[in-house]
């Protein structure tokens, strides 16, 4: 499921460096790796506590957790929708992505220049806003051109969709709001909406890079990002990337938890954000626990258990027949599959069931 979180922000705001801890995040954890599959894309395992447990019960030869893309993008500057830049291949490289991870620069460094003079986080995330805007208006007017003719004289029911969803974006973008404040009631006008591929339609997840000192309780820069990310029903995490990329240079586990305890963190700012990536992108995970392998997989929020099978292989889903559901807390609560069948807390779904993050499943085929 190669879902993409893409890292944006201006130059100088700690965007590479955030990105540089994600890829040394295996520093931090054994079950933290890390690969390229090309110089800006990373494959990083998301942390869950619950699969040590789990594996801490059954014991098995090989653990495999789930993982989640973050992409590096180039650095945007004023007038990228027009080309400046990198611009045009850094709204491809967004296009191309499932959410944004959007970086601002929350602490002040006289040795780290900013590209526009002084350190403004509102004023950085409207440059990027107002380039992503005119892009989707650019896109919207080139396609209300083709739909109109068809929507408004012919019998084209798909084309009057086209249009009326259209017609609401293109008003919220010249009030200049984003695509996502958009909200559609019929099905047809979501999915009419979900293929227009909008840069501003995608979740956003602002990150504040903030100093050390600023890590746990944040600054004033934090708190004016934390009103408009409120007003957008957006969330904010703040993370000190810099000091972040100090933990990951040290050599022991209990070296790096008594770093992060001295700043007051309980937990890096490094697996927060991988966590963060994970859910903003709608994404859960079951279980699948034997001897052999204890492994994470990843499901869609609100996906039924056929389709959740056919995340294992194909086969499981054309032919399912039935899932064997376990919740974690009574697997944990009891300590074995066995304890779990006799105390009569096994479940037997079938193909209506909504898998719940944490299930511990085991599916029932015929092909």
């Amino acid at each position: 499921m190669a879902l993409q979180c893409g890292i944006v922000g201006l130059p100088n705001v700690g965007k590479s460096t955030l990105f540089n801890c994600l890829s040394n995040a295996k520093a931090q954890s054994a079950n933290f790796p890390f690969c390229t599959i090309e110089p800006n894309v990373g494959v990083i395992t998301v942390p869950d506590e619950r699969l040590n447990v789990l594996a801490g019960l059954v014991n098995p030869q090989r653990i495999v957790p789930t993982t989640v893309e973050i992409v590096d993008i180039a650095g945007l500057v004023k007038g990228a929708s027009k080309g400046e830049g990198l611009g045009n291949k850094f709204l491809a490289n967004i296009r191309e992505t499932d959410a944004i991870i959007h970086v601002l620069r929350c602490f002040d460094d006289d040795n780290v220049v900013h590209v526009d003079g002084n350190v403004n986080p509102i004023r950085d995330k409207e440059i990027i806003d107002y380039e992503l805007q005119i892009k989707d208006l650019e896109t919207i007017e080139n396609r209300i051109k083709r739909v109109e003719k068809q929507a408004k004289t012919g019998g084209d029911k798909t084309a009057k969709v086209q249009y009326s969803v259209l017609k609401a974006y293109l008003a919220a973008l010249q009030e200049g709001k984003a695509a996502r404040s958009v909200t559609f009631e019929s099905k047809d006008e979501q999915i009419a909406a979900k293929e227009m591929f909008l840069l501003t339609n995608k979740p956003v997840l602002y990150v504040c890079n903030v100093d050390e000192e600023s890590a746990v309780n944040g600054n004033e820069y934090v708190n004016q990002v934390k009103e408009i990310a409120k007003a957008e029903g957006a969330e904010i995490l703040v993370v000190a990337a810099k000091t972040e990329s100090e933990i990951a240079e040290l050599e022991t586990f209990e070296e790096r938890q008594m770093f992060l305890e001295e700043i007051g963190l309980k937990e890096s700012g490094v697996a927060r954000l991988i966590k963060s990536a994970y859910t903003l992108l709608q994404l859960q995970t079951y279980f699948t626990c034997g001897e052999i392998e204890v492994r994470a997989w990843t499901f869609h929020k609100g996906w039924k258990a056929p389709a959740c099978a056919g995340v294992i292989h194909t086969d499981f889903e054309k032919g399912f027949i039935r899932a064997e559901v376990i919740k974690y807390d009574d697997y944990v609560a009891l300590g074995s599959e066995a304890a779990v069948k006799e105390a009569g807390k096994l479940g037997v779904e079938g193909k209506e069931y909504i898998v719940q993050d944490g299930d511990i499943m085991h599916f029932r085929f015929n092909v």
